[in-house]
């Protein structure tokens, strides 16, 4: 990575009001709260209701960023949203907000790494702005993956939650936030977690056609323990740093199993990770930002914190950040 020029300064949260416990599931499937908190770590999630969308979600989490740091977004030249659930094929869930915040001189695109969205986009951001390109660009992580989820399917249904979280990366070359990263897919395993509308094909194999989505969690999770742990060394490699000056991890809030999984074979102490699953559940390229807020407002991430985030999932895609905490 050339040395950055951009400055993560402000991050918000949203998550819808409605609360799923796992004993409301219990009356749904046939499954019952101790199988779920064993199996995933997690007590409960959050719904949308059926006329609030991406882009609502999408905008509280801008207007909690704003309310809560004194930010303004009006001269933000970039908008970049990270989702697998837009409102729309098009427009994008971007311009969408962009329209709802009255931010006149900014481009705005989708971007779909599914769970790696957000490690994605702060990436894209980086990028855009070392490069000279941009000044100020937001990025979200948002999803209503509920509207997408099987709910007569037990193993799909008690993971998946919605929530949105934002992050505001502006120009600075005195202060950057970024300081390594490391990105990779394996695309032949999408066929282990995917949601089709359009295709029953993958690969010239048959594939269940269906708006819902489907994952096989024991090929997904056999990935994710052997893939992110040697992604993670890669990162601090490439920031000339060890893993016990890092200090805090934010993976992707999948299942707290693989979470202590992938601590376990890093060597990471779990106690120094943080994530958002117990109490919103798997919200895709939401989770990471979910996390960082949660880890803001317990009083743990603190300016100055070495923190690397590591997102990952449909594609299958991964990517890691190393970052300093400049908020």
């Amino acid at each position: 990575m050339h040395k950055s020029k951009a400055r993560i300064t402000a991050i918000g949260s949203y998550v819808p009001e409605k609360i799923v416990t796992n004993k409301d599931l219990e009356k749904i499937v046939e499954t019952n709260d101790e199988w779920i908190v064993k199996r995933t770590g997690i007590k409960e999630r959050r719904m949308t209701k059926e006329d609030e969308h991406t882009s609502d979600l999408s905008y509280m989490a801008v207007k909690n960023l704003m309310e809560k740091y004194n930010k303004s977004v009006e001269d933000v030249d970039m908008m970049i949203v990270c989702t697998l659930t837009p409102d729309f094929k098009t427009p994008s869930v971007a311009s969408i907000v962009q329209a709802k915040l009255g931010i006149k001189n900014a481009g705005a695109i989708d971007l779909n790494a599914a769970c790696a969205g957000f490690t994605y986009g702060l990436y894209m951001a980086n990028g855009l702005i070392t490069s000279g390109l941009n000044k100020k660009i937001l990025v979200i992580g948002a999803e209503t993956l509920s509207k997408i989820t099987d709910f007569e399917d037990r193993t799909t249904c008690i993971l998946f939650g919605d929530g949105a979280g934002a992050a505001l990366v502006e120009y600075d070359e005195e202060q950057p936030s970024f300081i390594s990263s490391y990105l990779g897919s394996e695309g032949e395993k999408g066929k282990h977690l995917y949601c089709s509308n359009l295709s029953n094909q993958m690969f010239g194999e048959d594939i269940m056609n269906t708006n819902y989505i489907v994952q096989n969690g024991r090929e997904v999770y056999k990935w994710a323990v052997t893939t992110v742990p040697k992604g993670m060394q890669a990162v601090l490699n490439n920031g000339s740093t060890l893993i016990n000056e890092v200090d805090w991890f934010v993976p992707h809030s999948a299942n707290l199993r693989m979470i202590e999984s992938i601590c376990e074979r890093s060597e990471f102490p779990i106690e120094k990770t943080l994530h958002s699953l117990v109490d919103c559940g798997n919200t895709s390229s939401a989770t990471i930002p979910l996390s960082l807020t949660k880890g803001v407002n317990d009083g743990k991430l603190k300016y100055g914190d070495k923190v690397l985030l590591y997102g990952f999932g449909g594609g299958l895609t991964h990517a890691g950040l190393l970052i300093n905490w400049t908020i």
